[in-house]
């Protein structure tokens, strides 16, 4: 089988940036979220992210072009063409949407085609139960997509090696690189970043430092990027508390249990970036 055709469902953060390198690639990309609103503003995203990418000589003003041609913007997961080779899910952290949409596209594409899901953390196993669990697979790409070159590839306990071996390669060939997983809860990353990030809550509530200095401690002394309650606020927190939801009910383990002051953020609406303020404020 060869994939030419691509759907992505969910035009967000993970759902466009999925797009936008697909496209770059030459791949035909439908990109569907569910409503007008929504799929402006993911178009209007990877026209920016393109432009960004300009800037930096990285591609060609004839490359975005291009690259914005092979979008097709879709209203709806009913909307999704039959004869899509690949379709990513790439929705919201939430275990029963996800299941309705799958539950929907194994009645619309056709039999052979690959289902697959950008989740983080979720099962990739109890997910295919919906159908073709042969056929299906999590593709976890890191953020921001077009920048990151990492893409952990999840075996479901089904999931076949031709499927596993041709997501693997379609992989390499966006020039990613694809490592496998194996599938449980939080895969490779988020079972070891989650509880980073959460004891570093842990320590602010408990007053064991601030959070310029927790943040501090970990750039200088780890060597890391950025600290991890800045990643918190970049990756979302209530995305966050998500993933430690899943990792302390998946493995029943104390040691996963989320920070009641990250619950009480979450419970407050401070996501981090996307709401203008979590652990820091943002303009």
């Amino acid at each position: 089988m060869e994939i030419k055709k691509i759907s992505v469902i969910g035009g967000g953060t993970m759902g466009n940036g999925i797009a936008h390198v697909f496209a770059m690639k030459g791949f035909e990309v439908n990109l569907i979220e569910t409503n007008d609103e929504l799929s402006n503003k993911a178009i209007k995203t990877i026209s920016s992210n393109l432009d960004r990418q300009v800037k930096k000589n990285v591609i060609t003003e004839e490359d975005k072009s291009n690259t914005l041609k092979k979008i097709r913007s879709l209203t709806g997961v009913e909307k999704t063409p039959p004869d899509s080779d690949l379709i990513i899910e790439a929705i919201y952290e939430n275990k029963e949407a996800k299941l309705n949409i799958f539950n929907k596209l194994n009645d619309i594409v056709k039999s052979d085609s690959i289902l697959a899901t950008n989740t983080s953390s979720i099962s990739i196993t109890e997910l295919s139960m919906t159908g073709r669990p042969d056929k299906f697979i999590g593709m976890h790409f890191m953020n921001p997509v077009p920048v990151m070159k990492l893409v952990e590839i999840i075996r479901g306990y089904s999931t076949s090696d031709e499927t596993f071996n041709l997501i693997k390669n379609l992989t390499s060939n966006l020039d990613k690189i694809p490592v496998e997983v194996h599938d449980y809860p939080g895969f490779i990353s988020n079972r070891i970043l989650m509880p980073m990030i959460n004891e570093a809550v842990f320590a602010l509530m408990e007053g064991v430092a601030s959070k310029e200095d927790i943040d501090t401690v970990m750039k200088l002394g780890m060597n890391h990027p950025m600290g991890p309650l800045t990643l918190a606020d970049f990756i979302g927190l209530d995305v966050c508390l998500a993933i430690l939801d899943v990792l302390y009910n998946g493995f029943n383990d104390p040691k996963y249990r989320p920070c009641p002051l990250l619950k009480k953020m979450v419970a407050a609406g401070k996501l981090g970036r996307k709401s203008g303020e979590g652990f820091y404020k943002y303009n």
